[in-house]
């Protein structure tokens, strides 16, 4: 185990993490808020502790999977615990157990809130709570493998470790490149939206601040009532945007690339938007009864599909008054989640098809025992070890799902709360249903079991293995 290279990724993060709030900073300077003083105090005490261990930079460079495993895992919980400090600084949320659940909630892109009171919170807090959504959607180790190669092809077990999905491929041969290439056009969807939103008569602030929380496919809102109170044209910015980050972000890289034959054949692209048409059209039907107008049950249909399966969170309605039939859809969905290599979360839609095209087989193999079937995946057959990868990612799941539905459940709490809170946190989602809905947070859970979901949080962001192997002792021989 290479513990001063992780040490070094560790400081480097943290140095990311003190630059991040100078934004904040920024912005508390440009509405003359006190909290100015709080994001200064807060990047220099990450300064304090990441300097250090940069500056003790190891001779030996070299970073293998566990290595990067480790500090994947390690750097999201350093990066939410110190995220976490400008609330609990600022007064905002001063129990240190809330304010990591907030932060936490924002890396990780899942946009559950203890907050009864957004509005309350003064704008440059506002600002960084989204922030956290736009630097975790991408992942910050894979900005800092843009920015500094740290050793050769092996630092590709950052991207892997950090990045969503069953399998991560180089697009070019640098893994610097295929980071930037990555950034590149995460920021160039951003700066779009944001521009699209500006037209549509919001102000910087708010296009920023909900630009971030598309893009990362988060979802804090800046105001108490989410979504629901701005135009037509802004929600329906949001809908396409939120598909966009859905979708693998390699399939642009395609056809930027002139690779059209290629970006056609990525099957997870054409069944994730499959899965969209197909959700919108039947709870459109389900609940026309419920709008005024063919479009408005359009929009709301298509915003809340978009939403929920991109992992997104925000809403335009409360969707837990929706009929029994449309509310089980998008809880179904909530599991499935967007597509590998996207900013979503959830299982993804690349494993689900994978299990789907595994049973397929299995029952190919029975009909006719002697046959040789493989499962295919965009044309390729796919290795034993993706397949039981896949296979074993989805029972790990399972196992964490029901352990931590268990833990929770002793505030004793309805089941449709609990189950909704666990798929909600596990799949970075953000609400749930019941007395997790769209309307209302997760305030209502014990410290305890806020810790439990807050970890669920960062499992589901890193795809369960990172954060299990820190619990495996063969992880820490050297």
């Amino acid at each position: 185990m290479n513990y001063k290279m992780i040490s070094y990724v560790l400081g480097c993060v943290l140095n990311i993490e003190a630059a991040a709030m100078v934004l904040p900073f920024l912005c508390a300077v440009l509405y003359d808020e006190s909290a100015k003083w709080v994001f200064l105090l807060c990047a220099a005490l990450c300064m304090v502790v990441g300097v250090p261990l940069v500056l003790a930079r190891p001779k030996n460079k070299t970073m293998f999977a566990k290595e990067g495993f480790v500090a994947v895992a390690l750097s999201w919980i350093t990066m939410s615990i110190f995220g976490a400090l400008p609330f609990v600084v600022s007064g905002c949320i001063p129990s240190f157990v809330d304010a990591i659940f907030e932060t936490a909630s924002g890396f990780t892109t899942t946009g559950a809130s203890i907050l009864n009171d957004v509005e309350a919170l003064p704008k440059s807090l506002l600002f960084w709570r989204s922030f956290t959504h736009w630097i975790g959607g991408m992942g910050v180790l894979v900005f800092l493998v843009a920015l500094l190669p740290l050793s050769g092809g092996d630092n590709f077990h950052l991207i892997k470790a950090e990045s969503p999905g069953y399998s991560v491929g180089k697009l070019v041969p640098r893994v610097s490149s295929t980071a930037k290439i990555l950034y590149g056009i995460y920021i160039v969807f951003t700066c779009l939206e944001v521009l699209l939103l500006k037209i549509g008569g919001l102000d910087w602030f708010e296009s920023l601040t909900l630009s971030f929380g598309t893009a990362g496919t988060g979802g804090f809102g800046i105001v108490n009532s989410g979504i629901a109170d701005y135009s037509s044209y802004v929600q329906v910015v949001i809908t396409v945007f939120m598909t966009i980050f859905g979708i693998d972000f390699s399939f642009y890289y395609l056809i930027l690339m002139r690779r059209i034959k290629s970006a056609f054949k990525l099957e997870e692209v054409w069944v994730y938007l499959g899965i969209v048409v197909t959700s919108v059209a039947v709870i459109f039907f389900n609940t026309r009864h419920l709008f005024e107008g063919a479009f408005e049950t359009l929009k709301h249909s298509a915003f809340q599909v978009s939403s929920i399966i991109t992992t997104t969170g925000y809403s335009t309605t409360d969707f837990d008054l929706w009929p029994q039939l449309s509310k089980t859809i998008l809880v179904v969905l909530m599991f499935c989640g967007a597509c590998a290599g996207s900013t979503g979360g959830g299982i993804k839609v690349s494993r689900i098809l994978i299990l789907f095209k595994s049973i397929i087989k299995e029952i190919k193999v029975l009909a006719h025992p002697k046959s040789t079937i493989k499962v295919k995946m965009n044309g390729r057959i796919l290795e034993h070890e993706t397949v039981r990868g896949v296979n074993m990612f989805f029972m790990a799941y399972m196992f964490i799902f029901t352990g931590v539905l268990i833990a929770i459940s002793i505030d004793n709490l309805d089941f449709t709360t609990n189950f909704t809170a666990v798929v909600a946190t596990l799949s970075n989602i953000g609400p749930g249903l019941s007395q997790v809905g769209p309307v209302c947070n997760f305030s209502l859970f014990s410290d305890f079991s806020k810790v439990i979901l807050t970890v669920a949080m960062v499992i589901g962001r890193l795809e369960i293995f990172p954060i299990l192997v820190l619990f495996s002792k063969n992880t820490w021989k050297r």
